[in-house]
């Protein structure tokens, strides 16, 4: 069972996606686990063929417990299977590695489906609004990994028209569950991190003119948004302010060498998550922006990967969308730093010893003191500052 979170000590599996002798490959998801963030779908990070299911469905389990074997492709070539989970032998379908390695019996074996569903692997999110609607999952056309029908599978058999009361409340989420979580994870970080606060305004009016310019040519659903840039210039800020990019654990700082930015995203009917866009200072805005379309889309749907709410290294968040132009967020342990961004505001602002109406973003700064102090704190904002007004070198 993968960490998710600091404030993780169990989750739920409530269904698999492959079974004994099925091959896999790294990024294949083979599971779904609900935790009180969500239904999150298990990726896998070794190569090989499925051995042996540890954990049968509905089984709560801690963090760290083994939920199956897998005989990887270099035992394969020596002729050899992994027999018990070691620490030596990293065989667990595991998002990072096992930190409890308690031995669980195999569960019985499940009762066989009719031969319709089995012949069909179905994710939560996707069964839940085929049986909402009466879709035949049987006539749906399947496009997840392994050939499993996935939510937007469903969507597009029903042709884009999802049920009001879908749109309400995203498949696999228990939202009280989600916002005691949030509540318990914030009071933790304000009372053990010492956090301190900045604020810097920035003139974003090349950024804007560059965007107009850039997308007049595009069709609607590959244009840029400015939260590309913001979210590009936070992750090459951080490349170059380590101190802001990592993990405060057991007493130290640990910062990463990785960057990967956790985007604060709104899920319909309640609740928030922040997902990671994995290595946000390597990748191009065009590819950065197509990810978080994708990132949004899923999230929002329910449908959010292990590895991308196991290991965001640096937050950025946003209410400018809903008009609130400062907000001070709350650092999610155990990073160290927080980004907040406010809605665009047109301002009179003095350029060349002349006022005039300018677009101007207030963005903040939530850092913790036990890391970094003001000062590194004020030149981490100045260096995204400088980014969002040259866009043509992001």
């Amino acid at each position: 069972m993968p960490s998710l979170g600091a404030d993780m000590e169990a989750g739920t599996l409530v269904e698999w996606l492959v079974k004994p002798g099925d091959r896999v490959k790294r990024g294949d998801i083979v599971a779904v686990v609900e935790t009180q963030k969500g239904a999150i779908e298990i990726e896998i990070f070794e190569a090989g063929k499925i051995e042996q299911i540890l954990v049968g469905l509905n089984t709560n389990v801690p963090v760290g417990t083994p939920l199956a074997r897998i005989q990887t492709e270099r035992e394969e070539a020596a002729g050899t299977v992994a027999t018990a989970p070691s620490p030596a032998a990293p065989v667990a379908l595991s998002a990072a590695p096992p930190s409890i390695l308690a031995p669980v019996a195999p569960p019985s074996p499940p009762a066989p489906p009719p031969a319709a569903v089995a012949r069909r692997r179905v994710s939560p999110a996707a069964r839940r609004l085929a049986g909402a609607q009466g879709i035949d999952l049987s006539i749906v056309t399947a496009s997840g990994p392994a050939g499993a029908i996935i939510y937007a599978d469903v969507e597009r058999r029903l042709g884009g028209a999802v049920a009001d009361a879908e749109k309400k409340r995203a498949p696999g989420l228990d939202l009280d569950a989600m916002r005691t979580a949030i509540a318990a994870a914030m009071a933790r970080s304000k009372r053990e991190i010492p956090h301190y606060y900045l604020e810097h305004q920035v003139d974003v009016t090349v950024s804007e003119q560059w965007l107009t310019q850039k997308n007049a040519v595009r069709p609607p659903d590959e244009r840029l948004l400015i939260g590309a840039l913001m979210v590009r210039s936070v992750a090459l800020a951080a490349r170059r302010f380590p101190a802001f990019n990592g993990f405060y654990r057991d007493g130290k700082f640990e910062p990463s060498r990785a960057v990967h930015v956790g985007v604060a995203i709104a899920i319909r009917g309640g609740g928030l998550a922040a997902p990671a866009l994995h290595d946000a200072d390597q990748i191009q805005l065009d590819e950065l922006m197509t990810r978080m379309r994708d990132l949004v889309q899923r999230t929002r749907a329910g449908r959010i990967r292990s590895s991308e709410i196991s290991d965001p290294t640096i937050t950025v968040t946003s209410l400018g969308e809903r008009g609130v132009e400062t907000l001070y967020g709350i650092i999610y342990p155990p990073q160290v730093a927080i980004l907040g961004f406010g809605k665009v505001v047109r301002r009179p602002w003095v350029i060349d010893g002349a006022i005039g109406p300018r677009s101007i973003v207030t963005m903040t700064l939530s850092a913790d003191h036990r890391v970094s102090d003001g000062h590194a704190g004020a030149l981490f904002l100045a260096e995204i500052g400088m980014l969002l007004q040259e866009p043509d070198k992001l």
